[in-house]
């Protein structure tokens, strides 16, 4: 499948079929944490950047064999808010599937197109993106287009709350040193207060990312900003429980890791074509194997390589 992929064990989806609406790495923002990589088209404008037809054929073709998902999710290799055809993908699941529950994982920068939230009002889950709410912490976490201003992405969540029946799960990814000061969580409490999400989840760096100077956020920091930001209703994702629990984690994927790097170190994108998966898929059976201590990395000349964990 193009653009399909999984299901995938996801620790805040459970099991769940990946659609991936634009190439790698067409996003509005270059985050510093982000586990896909540098965004390589930075932009805000909307087109067809996948043939929505094709996509609307693989997922004809894979629902019709009746699978169990908890989600079919829009995510993938960069936003895919930015497809113009996110709509006609959402109709047609909705009128020819109804009994798939679908999910939208997005940054969430572009809910101040009324259009875009046309498009996705019969969605049941929207799972936006908030890093901060002054435009220098915003500018240096998310490194955006510089069309983007970030009071118009809050009001933009603001609006989309007012006018979406289904969930909204806000996630805020915490970058030690940036958006954990009590100055700047205040000031993202307060927007959080008037998003009024039905969910704040709390992320940490999950995996090396693609600057080396970004790092995990302690248990401990990750507890205080969840007492900070009450009465919001808080959830820490960094301490989910283990992907292994859920039913589509596939243990033989992550021996194929191991003993492909045991070979030789491998990037990501390494082993996304000696395997023959999607990052996002990748990404999670990698992310447990750093929780496990069986695989470490380092930054080379290439980019970021993983290989196996040496014993003490």
């Amino acid at each position: 499948m193009k653009y399909l992929f999984g299901p995938v064990p996801s620790r805040r989806l459970g099991i769940s079929l990946g659609v991936d609406l634009v190439p790698h790495k067409v996003c509005t923002l270059n985050c510093v944490f982000c586990e896909v990589g540098i965004t390589t088209t930075l932009t805000t404008q909307r087109k067809e950047y996948v043939p929505i037809d094709e996509v609307i054929n693989e997922l004809e073709a894979y629902l019709s064999q009746k699978p169990e998902l908890d989600y079919i999710t829009f995510s993938g290799q960069g936003e895919p808010t930015l497809n113009s055809g996110l709509g006609r993908v959402v109709s047609y699941l909705k009128d020819n599937h109804p009994g798939y529950k679908i999910a939208l994982l997005t940054n969430g920068t572009l809910f101040w197109d009324a259009g875009l939230r046309a498009e996705v009002s019969r969605i049941e889950l929207i799972l936006p993106s908030l890093n901060a709410a002054t435009d220098l912490i915003f500018r240096k976490i998310d490194r955006s287009c510089a069309s983007l201003d970030n009071n118009q992405i809050i009001e933009g969540l603001i609006q989309l709350r007012k006018e979406f029946a289904g969930k909204i799960y806000l996630e805020v990814f915490l970058v030690p040193g940036l958006n954990d000061t009590d100055t700047e969580l205040s000031l993202l409490k307060e927007a959080i207060l008037k998003i009024n999400p039905d969910l704040v989840q709390l992320n940490s760096l999950d995996r090396p990312g693609p600057e080396p100077w970004v790092k995990h956020m302690t248990a401990e920091k990750l507890d205080y900003v969840a007492s900070f930001l009450k009465p919001l209703p808080v959830e820490i994702v960094a301490k989910a429980t283990s992907r292994k629990s859920i039913q589509s984690f596939q243990n033989d994927i992550s021996q194929q890791i191991l003993d492909t790097i045991k070979r030789r170190p491998c990037t990501d994108q390494d082993l996304c074509d000696i395997l023959g998966l999607h990052k996002n898929e990748l990404n999670k059976y990698l992310s447990q194997l750093l929780d496990e201590d069986l695989v470490e990395s380092q930054h080379m000349e290439r980019g970021l390589f993983f290989l196996p964990k040496k014993s003490e």
